[in-house]
């Protein structure tokens, strides 16, 4: 999702908890991995990879200039022959210790194993993050966490997901000003994406 959805996104849901609690939420995980120079493992379920959030991440680190925003995707299941960014398998988390940070997406349940290795991980000094749909195990084991239950006509995962990608490469909560400063934001964001590129002559 470019800039300008993400924009529109939060206008949508103005009014709402969602673009704070997200921005929140992602300036716990900037104060845990910019500190630290990154190690950030990011995790789904058995069931779910969180490959959108994986690239947010990665476009954010590149946009802000925080290359520590760039996670490590850890997978359930890793085929022979993969590149090493996608051959990163679950005893990854064994390693993780303090100066690390591990975050959890779950829209489902995230099973006894995973859970078990997340209490490990933080049991060794790593902290966790988790983005999920009201588990109550993986709320108890995060140090911070952002929770969305879609039956009951909340925000879905996936958008949250947007949001709390997007805040992450902001430096700090935006200002406060008069009922047009969305709008003018928006426009000015606009004209930088359609700006031609400057003249190298």
């Amino acid at each position: 999702m470019d800039a300008v959805r993400v924009a529109l996104l939060r206008e949508v849901l103005a009014g709402t908890q969602w673009p704070g609690a997200a921005r929140r939420f992602a300036g716990s995980l900037r104060h845990c991995v910019v500190p630290a120079g990154g190690n950030l493992l990011l995790v789904g379920t058995e069931q779910y990879e969180p490959w959108h959030m994986a690239a947010h991440l990665v476009d954010e680190a590149a946009w802000s200039g925080l290359p520590e925003l760039a996670p490590t995707l850890v997978r359930h299941r890793v085929r022979p022959g993969r590149p090493p960014h996608l051959s990163v398998g679950l005893g990854r988390l064994s390693a993780a210790r303090r100066g690390h940070t591990l975050l959890v997406v779950a829209p489902d349940q995230p099973g006894a194993g995973l859970l078990e290795r997340v209490h490990d991980a933080r049991r060794a000094g790593a902290t966790v993050l988790s983005l999920h749909c009201g588990d109550p195990d993986l709320a108890a084991l995060a140090h911070d966490a952002l929770s969305v239950r879609e039956e009951a006509g909340e925000l879905d995962l996936d958008t949250l997901q947007h949001l709390v990608g997007a805040a992450a490469g902001e430096n700090s909560l935006p200002v406060q000003r008069g009922p047009r400063r969305l709008r003018d934001r928006l426009a000015r964001l606009a004209d930088q994406l359609t700006a031609p590129p400057p003249s190298r002559w």
